[in-house]
């Protein structure tokens, strides 16, 4: 019996034989010729690419944006440019592609920003399915019900993996930031990261403990008994809490909370009963906008909120206008080669600069709010103007479309409070209609803490005094002037914040759909 500890990306228990997935060399016969050498491997980033996209056409939501990202990368002409002299000087193929690929892996490495860190599990999935493609082989797939084991996991080799019969990853190396670890939080898939001492044995029987980030091999009778002791306790918890996903949400004394959602794709609606929450806090309007796909037009974003409303019905639905810049980067439409993209041209930002585009999204949310109760929400908001030019060019989409015969609706337009200057100052942005805090980039501005670093996520902490003290400034401020104050960050759907937060004087979450349960049980708790 062997033993291994890491870090718990997503919770979960599961016990099964270990898959290892290896980056296996491809066997590619050199021709000689450079020219031929460089026609190969244009055929085999061809081929990866129509791989991928039949990948994406089965996929959705933000497990599309990670092929998309792929797709984007294998279809930029600066990938691949630096091969083309590496063969010309006699070397082959794959040799060169190698060669590129290592440097551009090197480069992301080394990069001050954890976004780019976090895309080199990307980067090595493109560079050993190029290879493979070279070579002419057929892509493995692990089989279902199995412990997935390796350095990393490459997100297109958890798309295609089968997940009927559960199973889990388990990997030496791997960041909870990652696209993999997201992907499998969104399917309840346990994941280990950074395992340690590491081993590395196809077939071996493994106990994986998703919530302490313990890793059991060939385990013993004794271990096997206690890691089922605490796989059924989990378990026993889950289904409590999912008991109260259909109750009202409200403390003991019978005080109400008002509990939203967020979402990041109208398809998750699909999945989530209406009944169970009092609307949407945050839509993430992001996800029609995918690295290296065309921009979305007005038809495509009216399509998609409308669908969200009428879920909704007569329940509030907020929507966050474009949320992208720092680590969401756009080609095309974020800058490049910011030296600090967290405090560059992002969210609100962003869109006042790009009016051709901000255009298009607000006629699109001005037709939908025709169709329920649509609140629209501006993010990285820091100077009351940025509100201003936000609601003169919202008020020009509804008189456009009102001249133009189209039914709209003007929504409230209310802001996020991320910006350490709107929690200390909120007086100054009375405009606003309703405020939403965002704890993520709240913590982070105020604790000058990457939320993406995994080196120092330990002081990524938004129940540090500092944030509190404007966490309580803005639930004050809002409680005087008779303005509505949500919380729709990370912190809002972590159960062991609810009742420091209710304290405060909070009165409306906005947590993920998977957390609705474990929410309102902490709730009733109080």
């Amino acid at each position: 019996m062997q033993r291994m500890q890491g870090q718990a990306a997503s919770k979960g228990f599961f016990a099964g034989p270990a898959c290892v997935v290896a980056d296996h060399a491809a066997t590619y016969a050199h021709s000689g010729n450079p020219a031929q050498e460089a026609q190969a491997l244009r055929d085999a980033v061809f081929s990866a690419t129509l791989e991928l996209q039949d990948l994406l056409a089965s996929v959705e939501g933000e497990a599309a944006d990670v092929i998309a990202f792929q797709i984007a990368m294998l279809e930029d002409e600066e990938l691949v440019a630096p091969c083309w002299d590496i063969i010309a000087s006699g070397e082959p193929a794959d040799a060169a592609w190698r060669m590129a690929m290592g440097s551009q892996i090197e480069n992301y490495l080394s990069s001050d920003d954890e976004y780019f860190r976090a895309r080199v599990t990307d980067l090595e999935d493109i560079k050993s399915r190029v290879l493979r493609c070279l070579a002419g082989g057929k892509q493995v797939k692990a089989a279902a019900g199995t412990v997935l084991v390796g350095h990393d996991v490459s997100p297109s080799q958890f798309l295609s993996h089968d997940w009927s019969k559960a199973g889990a990853i388990v990997v030496s190396g791997g960041s909870i930031t990652s696209h993999v670890a997201m992907l499998a939080r969104s399917r309840g898939i346990p994941m280990v990261v950074r395992a340690a001492p590491w081993v590395e044995t196809d077939g071996v029987h493994m106990l994986v403990d998703a919530e302490t980030g313990a890793v059991i091999l060939n385990p013993d009778a004794a271990a096997t008994a206690a890691f089922e002791q605490k796989a059924s306790a989990f378990a026993a918890r889950q289904r409590v809490s999912e008991a109260f996903r259909l109750r009202p949400t409200m403390r003991r004394d019978g005080t109400r909370i008002q509990l939203l959602v967020n979402i990041a794709d109208p398809a998750e609606v699909d999945h989530i009963d209406i009944n169970s929450c009092d609307g949407v806090g945050l839509m993430r309007s992001e996800f029609l906008f995918r690295d290296g796909a065309p921009l979305p037009d007005e038809e495509h974003q009216y399509r998609a909120y409308r669908k969200v409303l009428e879920w909704a019905g007569e329940k509030p639905v907020t929507i966050r206008t474009l949320d992208i810049g720092g680590d969401k980067p756009i080609t095309g439409l974020t800058p490049e080669g910011e030296s600090n993209p967290f405090l560059g041209l992002r969210g609100v930002r962003l869109t006042l600069a790009r009016p051709d585009v901000f255009r298009v999204q607000l006629r699109a949310l001005a037709r939908a709010a025709a169709h329920g109760n649509l609140q629209v929400m501006l993010p990285m908001v820091t100077l009351p103007d940025e509100i201003t030019q936000a609601a003169q060019l919202l008020d020009d989409a509804e008189k456009e479309l009102s001249a133009e015969g189209i039914a709209c609706h003007k929504p409230k337009l209310g802001i996020m409070a991320e910006v350490p200057a709107v929690a200390i100052s909120p007086e100054l942005f009375k405009a606003a209609a309703f405020f939403s805090i965002g704890s993520n980039d709240l913590t982070q501005y105020t604790l000058a803490v990457s939320r993406d670093d995994a080196r120092v996520s330990a002081l990524s902490d938004p129940a540090h005094p500092a944030v509190l003290r404007l966490i309580t400034g803005l639930i004050q401020y809002g409680a005087d002037n008779n303005i509505s104050v949500s919380l729709c960050g990370d912190m809002a759907s972590d159960p062991k914040h609810v009742e420091t937060l209710v304290k405060l004087g909070l009165k409306t979450f906005s947590v993920a759909p998977s957390m609705i349960g474990e929410n309102k049980q902490a709730i009733a708790s109080l």
